[in-house]
């Protein structure tokens, strides 16, 4: 029973987290003609379009997007309560595991973005990279702010340590 678990919270994990790439790819107006951003988008459309036609999007925010990532969350906390041996949870509890999931998944997201983002800036810097670009597209939000408050340090931008630290903390908060 732990290895059907296992994978279907990983295989909804995933879809999961290609559902919010394409949401933060959108709110940071990432390219999508780059081949990484085209694959999001394949992957994620048949969820995304049909929901699209009954919710429309809402200014710059895609609210099929974030419906189909609450959605997914919510299957995903119910096969696996089902999967534990667990009954229906109550509305309350299904709001609050959601919820906790869907901060975690985005905090996760964040931290792995920023750790891929940071070794592709040391691999192979100033060379065009479409992973690099959608990272860069993604992470840049979050980075500039710290950036503007510490700036580099002999030509070292420290920032997506400091961002790490601070996911980190937070994810532990979480907890």
């Amino acid at each position: 029973m732990q290895a059907i678990y296992f994978i279907v919270d990983t295989l909804i994990g995933l879809y999961q987290v290609l559902l919010l790439l394409r949401l933060l790819m959108q709110l940071t107006r990432a390219d999508f003609r780059n081949p990484i951003g085209r694959g999001i988008v394949q992957l994620t459309d048949p969820l995304i379009l049909p929901l699209r036609k009954i919710f429309p999007p809402v200014g710059k925010i895609d609210s099929a997007s974030v419906l189909a990532i609450i959605v997914v969350s919510a299957l995903k906390a119910l096969l696996l309560r089902l999967l534990m041996g667990f009954g229906l949870p109550g509305p309350l509890v299904m709001v609050n595991t959601v919820a906790i999931d869907l901060l975690r998944l985005v905090l996760r997201t964040y931290l792995i973005s920023i750790i891929l983002n940071a070794i592709l800036s040391f691999v192979a810097p100033g060379n065009y990279s479409p992973a690099q670009s959608v990272l860069a597209s993604i992470c840049n939000p979050v980075l500039n702010p710290i950036r503007r408050m510490i700036p580099p340090i002999a030509g070292l931008d420290l920032s997506p340590l400091w961002a790490c630290i601070a996911i980190q903390a937070l994810l532990i908060i979480v907890r």
